[in-house]
């Protein structure tokens, strides 16, 4: 940023630096051409023809510098046709300053100058001149003479000289004072960003567990998200320790059991590794299937169609239960904030245990209430004392003692993957069938 800045103040600097020296310049060389201009129109003012065809003067020039040798401020009128300042016999018609002493101004008579024509010579050594002339045809002669009138450029160039420095050093100190304000505003408008490195830092090795909030505007939106997705990290940790605690928790009591029956010789050790496998295993599952919706949330992209879910899960549940009817209506383009693998196991665990413990009969109707889909799976079973009902939702519980084949984990899975998503799941008793009524609410997709 600081290189950029003092690379964009130098280009606009050299511009504007030029621009005013064009300026400064051409003002300069214009007021002393005026002044030359103005002494040839008094010249030509002053200007009659002699007895014998020369040019002279009604009244001498004013300027002293004109009869000083070599003073730098000359004049010449000369006869164009004829020339006739370099001509040793033509000297009664060149009519010079006698400040030129022993030079002559040099006259092209290819061009004429019928207007004043002012341009810069050399044709002295060591002495620059700048020159102004014009043809004039004087009354009483028929000869066109050219007037031309030439001062030493010297005071001219030294005073451009001091101009050009002087721009150039307070260019040069300007510029110099914009890159160090530059810089130090960029310094200091970027200082903030060290601190919040310091601050990371300073949470990576412990010191602290949080940005801190006294940050200038700019910076409070990436503090703020840095915040949380520090929280985010820990409450990710968190999950993942009690996630790996209740595995181990849920694997512990299985193992003991088998550990005691081999250390026992029990004779129905075999039974017993089988059962409590499939109970180890049954645990595996869930923790697995909450662990896949924990690595699945992070998508910002996922949605799923419910109704497309519903109608997978209706086939497969009235498949496996003979009898069982599942019907279905409410919102059919509704989507939800989640994975359809997620989906389908948490609708197939509702829809499945009310074809299950119900009497036949499942009814499924969806809702839309923003900012949640409520999904509601009724039966028409016995139902569950208001009671009984949390217990539902612990892991392996079961109220059902008719033996019918279950892991208890079904609930417990629904609520887990739900919750991981930001949704919910409720009990209640069903009006219309008279059964147990579960409501899914689930993020609006």
């Amino acid at each position: 940023m600081i290189v950029v800045a003092a690379v964009w103040i130098a280009i606009l600097l050299f511009a504007g630096g030029f621009a005013l020296d064009r300026v400064l310049t051409n003002s300069l060389v214009r007021n002393f051409d005026d002044q030359l201009e103005l002494v040839l129109r008094s010249m030509i003012g002053a200007s009659e023809i002699g007895p014998v065809g020369e040019v002279r003067f009604s009244r001498a020039p004013a300027d002293q510098r004109f009869i000083e040798t070599y003073s730098g401020f000359y004049f010449q009128i000369t006869d164009v046709p004829r020339n006739s300042c370099l001509s040793d016999t033509e000297q009664d018609l060149c009519y010079r300053s006698r400040s030129l002493w022993d030079r002559r101004l040099k006259v092209d008579a290819v061009h004429g100058d019928t207007s004043t024509h002012k341009y810069d010579s050399d044709q002295f050594a060591g002495e620059p001149l700048r020159i102004v002339e014009r043809d004039i045809i004087l009354p009483g002669s028929p000869l066109k003479w050219r007037f031309q009138v030439a001062q030493s450029r010297e005071n001219l160039d030294a005073q451009l000289r001091e101009l050009r420095t002087t721009l150039i050093w307070s260019f040069a100190v300007l510029g110099l004072g914009l890159v160090i304000l530059a810089a130090l505003q960029t310094v200091y408008g970027l200082w903030p960003l060290r601190r919040v490195r310091s601050e990371v830092v300073a949470i990576r090795s412990g010191a602290k567990t949080r940005v801190s909030d006294d940050f200038p505007d700019e910076l409070q939106p990436l503090t703020e998200e840095i915040n949380q997705l520090l929280a985010h990290n820990e409450e990710q940790a968190e999950e993942a320790r009690r996630h790996a605690g209740n595995l181990a928790h849920a694997l512990k009591t299985p193992l003991t059991v088998i550990t005691n029956a081999a250390t026992a010789r029990s004779p129905d050790l075999a039974d017993t590794v089988c059962r409590e496998a499939t109970t180890m295993r049954r645990q595996v599952d869930h923790h697995l299937a909450r662990a896949r919706a924990i690595g699945r949330r992070a998508s910002a992209q996922a949605r799923a169609p419910v109704w497309e879910s519903l109608q997978a899960v209706q086939r497969a549940v009235t498949r496996m239960h003979e009898g069982a009817t599942v019907d279905i209506a409410g919102d059919k383009k509704v989507e939800v904030r989640v994975e359809r693998q997620d989906l389908d196991e948490m609708l197939g665990n509702l829809v499945e245990n009310a074809a299950k413990y119900g009497s036949g009969r499942v009814f499924v109707t969806v809702e839309k209430s923003a900012p949640f889909v409520d999904i509601i799976v009724e039966d028409d079973g016995p139902g569950i004392p208001e009671a009984q009902r949390a217990e539902l939702f612990t892991r392996g519980k079961r109220l059902d003692t008719t033996g019918k084949p279950g892991t208890g984990l079904g609930l417990a899975i629904v609520r887990d993957v739900a919750e991981i998503y930001g949704g919910r799941i409720g009990l209640e008793e069903s009006e219309d069938l008279g059964g147990l009524l579960a409501r899914l609410s689930l993020p609006l997709g």
